[in-house]
């Protein structure tokens, strides 16, 4: 009988796929990630369901969509007393183990199950000398977040029983929003880093969403994001970053020559003589920051990667490296996610396992966040449990897709114009060429119907020709034919996965 192999999953918080080196961006320089691609394979197509950290989360542990699992918001919790991977596996004979961010609902009720061990951060978690909720008690931990998590796992790792296989997830709460770096990395980074083509998008010939969202550099970052002094004061020294958070934005007034912002660490003063320049220093520190806490990432996959060498088990370890979803490095002019375009929808994707996947390859078919507890039951020898609307990756791993392999990713947003970010909801397919969306609106609460009235709005892009997504093609001519067709695969994917349209069946 084949050894049943361990399974090492480890997940970032919205970490980029352009901020890995072997996704070939040249933002930095990711050795112990780049590591497992070229033992490994690298997936090019790899899709979110839903980009936002609990949602995603939800679908990893559940293999469905998040109208199955309920989990379509930050503020709705998973049902632990459903099944989940972990709870497969561990009935299957593995040992199972989640350390670090959790995000799915607090206190008893939520807490992790299927795990033989878990200790995770309430909420969002702190960066420096974080609490966890170790096994249901509360425990204050000294250090930096990133090292610590990365610790547990490998103690647990250390103290495991070595006649079974092992399931860890290790989560990460970096590179998150603060983007606090450890202090051993401020120097990193320190040179001009170039804006993004996109970064002075005018947001014409997109849906009315794109102009909405408010989560731009230019307007939408707090003195803490950017580690500066936040000066006392009400709005007169920036708005609120959210209802109720002490945290100020930066203003962003008409004329900045009288702005003085102060570094927290070394006291230094920066003043600006136009919009476009602080713009560009806002960038620089938002990038700067970001791309330092993916170097504790970085170093901290090393450390595991280690391990499992000099453990002997890398050969039969199946390492996975993926973030909850993607994110905005200034593209568009953006931070954050949720929005189906292409940066906040792709997921990084790493995987290296000798036995099985060849070393340095990379696979383009479509995959999905959905895809990956079946996949691990698969690789487990374990059966694929049908409420699983998920497909194994395991074909596009071992190079031997099926003719039938899904052509199309799902996505789907419903936190609905939430205060911080008024991002709208929207739901929508890519396939290798084609993306289509739908804005519904001011027609959100009218599932389906038609009622959205003129103010819904459709998207199409040519990701081939348009690979930066600037131009709206729905209403074109042209690509009528496109726009059917994507739509027809739209309608068959909701009625296969049973969501609800909000949009009028194609007659």
């Amino acid at each position: 009988m084949t050894k049943r192999p361990n399974i090492l999953f480890i997940m970032s918080d919205d970490h980029a796929a352009n901020a890995i080196s072997c996704y070939g961006s040249g933002l930095n320089h990711t050795p112990n990630l780049d590591r497992i691609a070229t033992q490994g394979m690298r997936l090019d197509h790899c899709y979110v369901t839903n980009s936002i950290c609990t949602p995603s989360r939800a679908s990893i542990l559940t293999g469905t969509y998040n109208h199955v699992n309920g989990v379509t918001t930050l503020e709705t919790p998973i049902n632990t007393n459903a099944p989940n991977v972990a709870k497969h596996l561990q009935a299957g004979g593995y040992q199972t183990a989640i350390v670090g961010k959790w995000h799915l609902g607090e206190g008893a009720a939520h807490q992790p199950s299927g795990f033989d061990f878990w200790s995770v951060l309430p909420g969002q978690g702190e960066y420096f000398d974080p609490y966890m909720i170790e096994m249901g008690e509360e425990v204050e931990l000294d250090g930096y977040a990133t090292d610590l998590i990365t610790d547990k796992c490998l103690d647990w790792m250390k103290a495991r029983d070595r006649d079974r296989p092992f399931f860890m997830m290790c989560h990460h709460k970096a590179p998150h929003r603060s983007w606090e770096p450890h202090s051993r990395h401020k120097d990193l980074y320190q040179d001009e880093i170039a804006l993004p083509e996109t970064f002075n998008d005018d947001y014409k010939n997109r849906a009315k969403a794109a102009a909405a969202a408010t989560m731009r550099i230019r307007e939408d970052l707090s003195y803490q994001d950017l580690g500066l002094v936040q000066p006392e004061g009400g709005n007169e020294v920036g708005r609120r970053s959210a209802p109720g958070s002490t945290n100020r934005l930066i203003p962003f007034s008409e004329d900045v020559t009288g702005l003085r912002l102060i570094d927290k660490d070394t006291g230094e003063t920066f003043t600006f003589s136009s919009q476009d320049e602080l713009a560009h220093f806002k960038y620089q520190r938002y990038l700067r920051r970001y791309l330092q806490t993916i170097a504790s990432i970085d170093e901290n996959v090393g450390r595991l990667l280690d391990y499992l060498d000099e453990d002997g088990i890398a050969e039969d370890t199946i390492v996975i490296y993926t973030s909850d979803q993607g994110f905005f490095l200034g593209e568009h002019g953006w931070f954050d996610k949720r929005f189906m375009y292409e940066e906040s929808f792709q997921m990084p994707f790493l995987v290296r396992y000798p036995r099985a996947i060849q070393a340095g390859s990379d696979a383009y078919n479509i995959a999905c966040n959905v895809d990956f507890a079946p996949t691990f039951l698969d690789f487990a020898g374990l059966k694929v449990p049908n409420y699983m609307q998920g497909r194994s990756l395991r074909p596009i791993l071992t190079d031997n897709v099926p003719d039938d392999w899904p052509d199309t990713a799902y996505h789907r947003y419903w936190m609905h114009r939430d205060a911080e970010h008024n991002a709208y909801a929207h739901y929508g397919v890519r396939d290798q060429r084609y993306k289509l969306i739908y804005w519904y609106n001011e027609g959100f609460d009218l599932p389906g119907t038609n009622q959205g009235g003129q103010d819904r709005e459709w998207e199409l892009f040519d990701c081939e020709r348009d690979p930066l997504e600037l131009f709206n093609l729905h209403a074109d001519p042209e690509y009528s034919d496109v726009v059917r067709a994507m739509t027809v695969k739209l309608d068959a994917k909701m009625e296969e996965i049973g969501d609800v349209p909000m949009h009028g069946v194609l007659e």
